[in-house]
């Protein structure tokens, strides 16, 4: 048994899903798959003056919440899910932890809960994979921390349909392989990036390659999310499957309240334009050529603009609400100016990283918007990742001649 001093006691989890603990000289080390309560054995990858990051080489006294994680392939070293070794129930209760402690820390919001949001599947949930043919042709995932390849023939998270293009296709070696379907319509996509060679799918999978699209050729398939058909491009982002998009469209839908004018910021192929939006005159905001150009197609019909723009470059208008979903590093000051120029007297923010919800949330408040509470939506089982829907509200100022509060 090691002695003592080589282990550490493992006291929370950081932002990203690392344990969090220190060395007897009082320096922070991060540890990738250690969980809250654990005392782990461990080998130090990255060292820094103030911290260092680690992985588990050993648990000594495990938590609770430890599970031996279902799929066999994470044995076999596929870097895939992060999470499998986490109990999914504890999983949804320590993603809202660290929402919690990032609104706290970051965004400076005292006493504050964040709401769990609804238990989503936490098996054949995925509806897009993407991975790389090995030697052989078959469908590979990379190595934890490597460019090395596992091939996965039966994904544990992969949606049913989506599982059986990776187990029976066969691709080019080299390439990278993307794999759609619409969960509810029955379409499936495979898009080829790389060498050219043979493709062999089952019958009635489209496959197009990156050459194609990059010459202009189109190609999509649709799903469909709350009673609405969406179509979604070959390189537009969706969510992890329809089952979360139903999820975050009931959160968002609940935060907004009714309006009559709203903004949909980052607006993708226009799902909550389309949702939560329907009877409402709506500006989408959308970077991607391929998502504004589903987002015009979702959204015919109704009273709706799509802007083809990055949001921080958009000209905004005033509206009611807004709703922003920005990617991964938040809305930062671009968004934020945006976001506060629409006079919207409420936001909803919709996060995929508890940092960046916490640096946003520090910036709304600097703009004038109150937090008003978070909903977790646990979109991804068996990893870290979130997605946290948040409203926030314009603070009312009080004019110097009456007194009298007045909208900001």
């Amino acid at each position: 048994m090691p002695s003592p001093d080589d282990l550490l006691a493992v006291t929370a989890l950081a932002v990203g899903g690392e344990g969090v603990a220190r060395e007897p000289s009082g320096r922070v080390v991060f540890v990738e798959g250690a969980l809250p309560g654990e005392r782990v054995r461990v080998a130090v990858t990255d060292e820094r003056r103030h911290h260092a990051r680690a992985v588990v080489l050993e648990v000594i006294e495990p938590a609770p919440t430890r599970v031996t994680p279902p799929c066999p392939f994470v044995a076999a070293g596929c870097g895939g899910c992060g999470w499998q070794h986490v109990d999914p129930e504890a999983q949804r209760a320590l993603k809202g932890s660290m929402v919690a402690e990032a609104l706290a820390r970051l965004g400076g919001v005292p006493d504050l809960e964040v709401a769990p949001g609804p238990v989503l599947p936490a098996t054949g949930y995925r509806t897009t994979l993407r991975g790389v043919a090995d030697a052989t042709g078959r469908f590979a995932l990379r190595r934890h921390h490597s460019h090395d390849l596992v091939p996965v023939p039966a994904c544990l998270v992969a949606h049913p349909r989506l599982a059986a293009v990776a187990a029976e296709g066969r691709f080019p070696a080299g390439s990278e392989i993307t794999i759609r379907v619409g969960a509810r319509t029955g379409d499936r996509m495979v898009i080829v990036d790389g060498p050219a060679g043979a493709v062999e799918v089952p019958d009635g999978v489209r496959v197009v390659t990156g050459d194609e699209l990059a010459g202009g050729r189109r190609a999509w398939l649709f799903e469909v999310v709350a009673g609405v058909r969406l179509r979604v491009s070959a390189r537009s982002f969706f969510q992890a499957g329809p089952d979360a998009a139903e999820a975050l469209v009931a959160a968002v839908g609940q935060a907004l309240g009714p309006s009559g004018t709203l903004a949909d910021l980052y607006a993708g192929v226009g799902l909550f334009a389309a949702t939560v939006g329907r009877g409402a005159r709506v500006v989408a905001v959308e970077a991607s050529a391929s998502a504004a150009a589903d987002a015009r197609v979702n959204l015919a019909g109704g009273d709706a603009k799509v802007v083809r723009r990055d949001v921080a470059r958009w000209r905004p208008r005033a509206v009611e609400a807004a709703v922003a979903d920005p990617p991964r590093a938040g809305l930062g000051r671009g968004g934020l100016r945006a976001v506060a120029a629409t006079r919207a007297s409420r936001v909803v923010l919709v996060s995929c990283d508890a940092g960046a919800l916490g640096r946003d949330a520090r910036l709304l408040a600097e703009a004038g918007y109150a937090w008003t509470g978070s909903t977790l939506v646990d979109a991804f089982p068996h990893t870290p990742h979130v997605e946290v829907v948040s409203r926030f509200e314009r603070r009312a100022r009080v004019s110097a001649a009456t007194g009298a509060g007045m909208p900001g």
